[in-house]
């Protein structure tokens, strides 16, 4: 079989500059969001314990039973 012959071309483009947008996989998308939500339970949670701690330190009951309840919907597992 003969072998073809390829040959290109190139001329400069004198139109508008295209900016193409690359699209995310559903997979990563999903991925980051999961570890978003992970990292945003994780830091809240930590916050509330902290608020915890403090209440219980200062002696404040109605502080400390608002944050219970607060942190409860956390550990409710």
């Amino acid at each position: 079989m003969k072998k073809e012959k390829v040959s290109y071309r190139f001329y400069p483009y004198d139109g508008k500059v295209l900016n193409a947008r690359r699209e995310l996989s559903f997979e990563i998308r999903l991925t980051s969001r999961l570890i978003l939500d992970e990292i945003c339970f994780n830091w809240n949670k930590k916050m509330l314990e902290e608020r915890i701690d403090r209440s219980i330190q200062k002696g404040n009951k109605e502080e400390f039973a608002s944050v219970r309840k607060e942190y409860l919907q956390y550990i409710w597992e």
